[in-house]
């Protein structure tokens, strides 16, 4: 099995075992709680101004929906995982690093790698 069909497989696995509403870190909201707070929500993450102490961080909501409102993904067929992920897959070119979302991240997290690193994977 090459990179890439290992690399598959486990994200097929991943969405398979994953709960409706589990946040998988660096989640979708990660961009937008820097922007606001200067940290995402688990603090994992944290602005240039956080830490240089330019700016004070503060209560972070969770952006995830309510649970009455979070639905499962359906199963998919065998060979149609590229079809059933409702977002893209994109990889950094730089340190391999995969993410599921609309756009890649402004920075990767793992090499700090900018957005223009990255390349749609699936």
């Amino acid at each position: 099995m090459s990179t890439d069909e290992e690399i598959k497989q486990v994200l097929k696995e991943l969405a398979e075992g994953a709960k409706a509403g589990d946040i998988i870190c660096p989640c979708d909201y990660r961009d937008a709680d820097l922007t606001e707070h200067g940290a995402c929500y688990c603090a994992l993450y944290i602005s240039k101004e956080v830490l240089e102490r330019k700016k004070r961080l503060t209560s972070i909501p969770d952006r995830r929906p309510p649970e009455e409102k979070r639905t499962r993904l359906s199963e998919p067929s065998p060979g149609t995982i590229e079809k059933s992920l409702p977002y893209p897959v994109w990889r950094c070119k730089v340190c391999g690093y995969l993410c599921a979302r609309e756009q890649p991240p402004l920075t990767c997290p793992i090499c700090k790698a900018g957005k223009e690193r990255f390349e749609k994977f699936m």
